[in-house]
């Protein structure tokens, strides 16, 4: 069975799918996934960073000093206790204790371990210089996605969510799984940087603790409300490098993937100009009215891009999560209680803010669950309501 970050996760899916020889059989059709995990992976991911490449060094490093500790210790001990046992006559004796043993026992540890913490400290000082940054990214956790900002360098003022893709999700719940080397792995969006440069990535979070973690960068920061923490890579290589959320963050920790894009410094170049093209074209104007059909249609796309990961595709909800069919809240004709929750959550975070999105995004998503289902209100919510609950 292939090897994943999460254990856990890995563990519930088997038991859903009642284990056993089917699972066996569908685990071999699997193959290595570069630059994320492999079929029975026992090391670490194959580094493509230099910090990454001393994080493995000083692995091994560690791994040495520690055997040959170990061999010794056990092996003095093992001896003493076959050639001096007392079935074979031995008999105890006192023995000086010279000041030459005194030493040696506090000394030699010493250096050991001063030669263990200098090449770690190095590394550990060099991990947290994220001083001259070409590229600086806010990246924040929220449940159950991540949320991307570039704030300085090319691409500056570039925005998106980052989110697993729903074909994913689908098989997860339903167990019917097709062997894919990128399984919860693969998102909509995936973060883009160019190859060779230094990035700055300044982790932060919007309801609980989550971890910003991609195994090939040897980069693995907390995201912690309230706090703003910070991490860097320069990537050597172009590919698709992967990690996960790692930091149980609720039900849903699971399903929470990165996914980085590394790219030619032309190709960046390119993404950058599309993207703020993409998003000229989708700034909608807060002030336009928009009619139900047309903003429900929109609301739809919204809503499967962010909500169906908990309130489901039906609206039904489940276990503490409520149900948006047939919902009070929902169909309520004072528009303000359903936008103050899209805007601000609720209980304690169990329902996160959305302040993220658009005002027509919200706006939309709103109407789409007021007219969805069993829920033929005929309200709209428009845009322009949604802007003016901002302030």
């Amino acid at each position: 069975m292939r090897t994943r970050w999460h254990s856990l996760r890995d563990a519930a899916t088997l038991l859903a799918l009642g284990a056993g020889a089917w699972t066996s059989a569908l685990a071999q059709k699997v193959n290595d996934l570069p630059g994320g995990p492999a079929v029975n992976q026992l090391n670490f991911a194959p580094p493509v960073t230099k910090i990454a490449e001393e994080q493995h060094w000083l692995h091994w490093f560690m791994m040495a000093i520690c055997a040959v500790i170990f061999v010794i210790v056990f092996g003095v001990m093992f001896y003493s206790i076959l050639k001096h046992r007392k079935s074979v006559g031995h008999k105890s004796q006192e023995l000086a204790e010279p000041i030459w043993v005194e030493l040696g026992w506090t000394i030699v540890p010493l250096l050991i371990v001063i030669g263990m913490a200098l090449p770690a400290t190095k590394v550990l000082v060099a991990q947290k210089d994220t001083t001259n940054a070409d590229l600086t990214i806010k990246a924040t956790g929220m449940q159950w996605k991540w949320g991307y900002d570039y704030i300085k360098g090319e691409g500056e003022g570039i925005g998106f969510l980052s989110t697993l893709d729903n074909s994913h999700r689908v098989m997860s719940d339903s167990g019917k799984l097709t062997p894919t080397d990128d399984y919860l792995l693969k998102v909509d969006n995936p973060m883009v940087v160019p190859v060779g440069k230094k990035v700055r990535i300044i982790t932060t979070a919007n309801d609980v603790i989550h971890a910003w973690m991609v195994p090939a960068f040897g980069v693995k920061q907390d995201a912690i409300p309230g706090f703003v923490r910070d991490t860097w890579f320069r990537a050597e290589k172009t590919g698709d490098f992967y990690g996960q959320c790692a930091e149980l963050c609720g039900k849903e920790h699971a399903y929470m993937p990165i996914h980085v894009k590394v790219v030619t410094a032309e190709e960046y170049t390119a993404w950058v100009d599309g993207q703020k093209k993409a998003m000229a074209a989708k700034a909608d104007d807060p002030s336009k009215v928009w009619a139900l059909a047309e903003l429900v249609k929109r609301g739809e796309s919204v809503y499967a891009a962010n909500c169906v990961a908990c309130h489901q595709a039906t609206g039904k909800g489940a276990g503490p999560i409520k149900a948006l069919d047939g919902s009070a809240l929902v169909t309520d004709a004072d528009k303000g209680k359903l936008i103050n929750v899209l805007l601000n959550g609720q209980n304690n975070g169990a329902m996160p803010a959305w302040k993220q999105l658009s005002d027509t995004e919200l706006a939309a998503v709103m109407t789409y669950a007021k007219n969805s289902w069993s829920n033929k209100t005929e309200q709209i919510i428009q845009p322009a309501e949604v802007q003016a609950a901002r302030k």
